[in-house]
């Protein structure tokens, strides 16, 4: 995809917002709420002044109404890094004719970080694909997303090491956005696997976590005419879809759907199932990142 043709994706994203989950806890100024409590930036409440406190915030109107000193209290705001990984394994080059889900997987990831970015907040991005993995290192600068545009030129193919590369995100990123189809064994839905442990840990250590599931219309609902289908990463494997297999495929890819999706959820993950065409990109963003936003609407 042409550096251009991502225009009509920051123009979908504009004005969308992210906020953080819950309370930061980093101290760099920013635009989430901090657990720390100051008297400086958004207004929050009065409280009575106390030994120490700064007279310059005594709010002297409030003493001459009541007779009695308050200082403003306000809620600090902060900074949340950001880190994407996209997997960029053969099977997300699927249709083959239009690489429709890795297409979908580089607008959600530049729309995202354009958002984040916005907000101030540092944003990278890491790019698992057959051949070695491709980073973006979390910054503000302005060109960030110029940089990650360019990284996400390259087309998917072979093995990828998604799962390291997703659990050295969750061990270093404050906020990790997962963006893969999970058929990679060890990247989900077995409730064992090495990226969902380390998912736990780090949102209970208070790191944000979304896993974003990109799935093609085709692997839903295939073709009835399509008797015989080969494996993206492993071409020489092909194997015959009768009617009755294919009624038996539908059935357990939508099985196994609905455990990822459970797996993810209860890692403390936030989990969204997308569909290439099936709507709107600020649609599909909007439902990423509403959940960070009681207020907000999809």
């Amino acid at each position: 995809m042409p550096l251009a043709s991502y225009a009509e994706v920051l123009d979908a994203v504009r004005g969308v917002a992210w906020p953080a989950l819950r309370r930061v806890r980093t101290t760099p100024v920013g635009a989430h709420a901090s657990v720390v409590r100051g008297t400086t930036a958004e207004f929050l409440e009065y409280r009575p002044y106390r030994q120490g406190d700064d007279p310059g915030r005594i709010d002297w109107k409030l003493v001459a109404r009541t007779d009695r000193v308050f200082v403003r209290v306000s809620q600090e705001r902060t900074i949340l890094p950001t880190i994407l990984v996209v997997d960029g394994s053969a099977s997300m080059a699927f249709p083959e004719d239009t690489f429709a889900k890795w297409q979908h997987a580089r607008r959600i990831a530049i729309g995202l970080a354009a958002i984040a970015r916005h907000r101030g907040d540092p944003v990278g991005l890491a790019v698992a694909l057959g051949d070695g993995t491709i980073r973006v290192e979390p910054r503000t600068r302005s060109t960030v997303i110029e940089e990650m545009m360019r990284a996400l030129d390259r087309a998917p193919g072979g093995s990828a090491p998604i799962a390291r590369v997703a659990v050295e995100a969750l061990r270093l990123g404050a906020r990790v956005v997962l963006i893969s189809d999970f058929l990679e064994d060890d990247v989900g839905g077995t409730g064992g696997s090495a990226v969902l442990e380390q998912a736990r840990i780090a949102a209970a250590a208070g790191r944000e976590i979304y896993a974003v599931h990109v799935v093609d219309r085709s692997e839903l609902d295939p073709d009835a005419r399509q008797r015989l289908v080969t494996d993206p990463e492993h071409p020489q494997v092909r194997r015959p879809m009768p009617p009755s297999v294919r009624a038996e495929y539908v059935r357990r890819f939508a099985d196994w759907r609905s455990r990822l999706a459970r797996d993810w959820r209860r890692a403390g993950a936030v989990y969204t199932m997308t569909v290439p065409g099936e709507e709107p990109l600020r649609r599909t963003i909007r439902r990423i990142t509403a959940a960070g936003d009681p207020g907000g609407d999809v």
